[in-house]
């Protein structure tokens, strides 16, 4: 799964101060002012007033962590909290409700939506418990009949232990919410009108930025955006010190590492856009622009006594995925780029904002070797590339292996499956065959509905996630997430059986495919183009097995006095995924 992080930004202005205070030590803020929200960032805002009512709550706010833990570089005699920001990360599963909430949050702010983010909630709630950062768990959907809120909130706090996290994280704030409603409580049988109580949680559990005002300044580079005028624009958020527009800065990797750079173009985030700016402060988030090698990990630092901050390491690829120039009698058809000078420019451009892949030339001048984290990440680009009109076939997804003395290694993963007990069997079945090895399994809620968690070799997952809906008949659900490199597990058979292909150039018939379904399960329905060595289905057996889908029936000069109903099966609808997990080496997607 391709994360991207949703964070929301407050700033204190003109409402009056919630009626508990927890802390007394900790001075509230008078308002709560600017609501923004964007991708793998956290920005602040001027302009937008977020109004709700105090109240007197059943329960008291408790927060799990008063601040985040100090690296140890740092000075705390020299860093202070601005106390008008609160920087926040929403985290969590695909349909767990994080576009509704935040809809709803940015609706009571009076800001415009957006789309919400695409989840790995494991991995980046493990990142956020090793930086320290205080956490607030909402539990959403509790509308929902059978909302299980306990189970819930225990399987959070297992979470948090198995993730490592600190005993003042695990004690940690619960608010119970309905996105849908709008309505947030500190009970699931008591909420609000409104999400007054999850916006007093976030104001009095998470704290502001921890910065050095007067320092000498010190920017880290978190994420990387490109523009086609203005070249690399590095986001992130000022540690120390002062940034303006047109100022020179030190850019540094490490104390022997830095080179000198000037900053043309400085710009804040109001709302959801970019707004050109003359001079950020510390602890504000922003946008630079005019270091045109500016990599994520770097800092941009005062030019005379700018030191650098501890680097970000950018996660090595573990998937490749060869794309070359499309080949087939249906060239050029749908695309506007079918050269392989439009796909090494395409491909080579993606590294300016994508730094997590990797793009090589392959055996030949017309093939290149794309690696990713993962599969998806690298179908996202494919899916991308073709809506902007680039025409371009690709291979089947391969692991990338490595070896350390001597000893050859392949990435792991592990793969959570909620399934039906009647089809945990079967699922059990198709793991095991996967060489996966059994971590935990238990049952879940009064639904029967199984748990299973497998470490499983990443080869083990290509093509699983179609053998698993059919398995339990579309009712199992499977999230993966990386894990680590171990051992080589073996040979492992990802698919059983073979393809059906098309035996000639034309257009397939109602007569033809009516035989042929007897075969396999069929791509294509009548009346579609087809090319010789196309595939159109799959076969029931091992193996290919070339079919004429063209076939017309002879015509004759006797009449018949019934005609013959032809009943055809829904042909597959296989999306650029499922496409993917299908195809083995010598197969190609177009």
């Amino acid at each position: 799964n391709r994360e991207m992080e949703m964070a929301i930004s407050f700033h204190n202005s003109y409402l009056k101060a919630p009626s508990i205070n927890p802390n007394p030590k900790l001075p509230l803020p008078k308002q709560l002012f600017g609501l923004n929200l964007s991708s793998l960032s956290s920005f602040n805002s001027k302009t937008t007033c977020l109004k709700f009512r105090s109240r007197n709550l059943t329960k008291p706010v408790k927060c799990s962590v008063s601040q985040a833990t100090q690296p140890a570089t740092e000075k705390k005699s020299q860093l202070m909290r601005r106390r008008d920001i609160r920087n926040i990360a929403i985290v969590a599963h695909v349909d767990h409700g994080k576009t509704t909430l935040v809809d709803a949050m940015l609706k009571q702010s009076k800001v415009d939506s957006v789309e919400g983010p695409m989840p790995q909630t494991r991995f980046v709630l493990k990142k956020a418990l090793e930086f320290g950062l205080a956490v607030v768990v909402v539990v959403n959907k509790i509308d929902r009949p059978s909302a299980r809120p306990d189970f819930v909130i225990n399987s959070t706090f297992e979470l948090f232990i198995e993730l490592n996290a600190t005993d003042e994280q695990c004690d940690f704030q619960v608010i119970y919410a309905s996105g849908i409603k709008g309505k947030a409580g500190l009970s699931p049988d008591n909420l609000a009108e409104d999400l007054g109580p999850l916006f007093e949680s976030i104001i009095r559990c998470i704290p502001g930025p921890r910065i050095d005002k007067d320092g000498a300044l010190q920017m880290l580079a978190t994420n990387i955006e490109y523009d086609e005028h203005k070249g690399r624009i590095a986001i992130g958020r000022l540690h120390a010190g002062v940034l303006q527009r047109g100022m020179e800065v030190r850019v540094c990797t490490s104390e022997d590492s830095c080179r000198y750079a000037r900053i043309s173009e400085l710009f804040v985030y109001e709302k959801f856009s970019r707004i050109p700016a003359e001079r950020v402060e510390a602890g504000d988030i922003c946008a630079v622009c005019g270091i045109e090698d500016i990599q994520i990990g770097e800092t941009i630092a005062d030019k005379t006594s700018g030191k650098p901050l501890p680097a970000i390491k950018v996660e090595e690829p573990t998937v490749k995925m060869a794309f070359s120039i499309n080949t087939s009698p249906f060239v050029g058809r749908e695309g506007k780029y079918v050269t392989s000078r439009n796909l090494r420019d395409r491909l080579y451009r993606e590294l300016e904002r994508n730094l997590a892949m990797r793009v090589e030339d392959g055996e030949t001048a017309d093939t290149f070797i794309v690696s990713g984290r993962g599969t998806l990440h690298i179908t996202i680009l494919i899916e991308n590339m073709r809506r902007e009109g680039y025409e371009f076939m690709v291979g089947p997804p391969k692991v990338i292996n490595k070896k350390i003395d001597d000893k050859l290694l392949e990435p792991y993963e592990i793969a959570t499956v909620e399934v039906p007990e009647e089809h945990m069997g079967a699922v059990v079945e198709l793991l095991g065959k996967r060489r996966g090895q059994m971590i935990d399994m238990q049952g879940v809620g009064s639904e029967g509905t199984t748990f299973l968690k497998y470490k499983i070799p990443t080869r083990g997952l290509l093509g699983l996630r179609n053998a698993i809906l059919t398995a339990s008949r579309g009712t199992a659900i499977l999230n993966t997430i990386f894990d680590s490199y171990g051992p080589w597990a073996g040979d492992i058979i990802t698919r059983d059986q073979g393809s059906l292909v098309a035996f000639e150039d034309g257009s397939s018939s109602s007569y033809a495919l009516a035989s042929s379904q007897e075969r396999g399960q069929m791509f294509i329905g009548p009346g579609m183009e087809v090319y010789k060595g196309q595939i159109v289905g799959i076969h029931q057996r091992p193996g290919d097995l070339s079919l004429n889908v063209c076939k017309k029936k002879a015509a004759t000069n006797i009449r018949s006095n019934k005609e013959q109903t032809v009943v055809l099966d829904t042909p597959l609808d296989y999306s650029l995924d499922d496409c993917i997990e299908y195809i083995q080496e010598d197969e190609l997607v177009e």
